[in-house]
């Protein structure tokens, strides 16, 4: 993986990560949730401004791979606890290490005592990611397109 180079997005990388969710969530999703819901991830989670914000506040690693966008990972504030809202790799690049590493990188040196994330239940290859990478179950909610699971491990 040494070809991959992860580091923190900027501005001008906002539109690479829109086309990014554009070519990789819908496709991820669909067999999971169903296609509608999948392109409304794209539509409520992956709006330029929504990214602007992120990588603004230096919220957001980035992989590159030949200059081209191969994952990402954005973090955020739900009260006092910091949240993974969003850990993507290109499928070409799964099963490469990318996935932990990105996850590293965003989580080095965060301060407080817990970093959430969650998955739809259905996302048994994410699931077992984060077990393999210290998430526990904290709790689950019903949604329209199917539970999701909260997760947590020590910062």
């Amino acid at each position: 993986m040494a070809e991959v180079l992860l580091r923190v997005a900027g501005p001008d990388d906002v539109p690479a990560l829109v086309r990014f969710g554009e070519d990789v969530v819908p496709a991820h999703y669909a067999p999971l949730i169903g296609e509608a819901a999948a392109r409304a991830q794209v539509r409520d989670w992956w709006r330029p401004e929504q990214l602007a914000a992120a990588v603004a506040a230096g919220q957001v690693v980035l992989a590159e791979d030949g200059g081209s966008v191969v994952g990402m990972a954005q973090r955020g504030r739900w009260g006092a606890d910091h949240v993974v809202w969003k850990l993507y790799v290109h499928p070409d690049h799964r099963g490469t290490g990318l996935g932990p590493r990105l996850l590293a990188e965003l989580t080095a040196g965060l301060d407080g005592d817990r970093v959430l994330l969650e998955h739809f239940a259905a996302n048994e290859r994410a699931a077992a990611f984060y077990e393999r990478e210290g998430f526990v179950v904290d709790h689950v909610e019903p949604s329209a397109v199917g539970d999701v699971v909260w997760r947590v491990r020590r910062a």
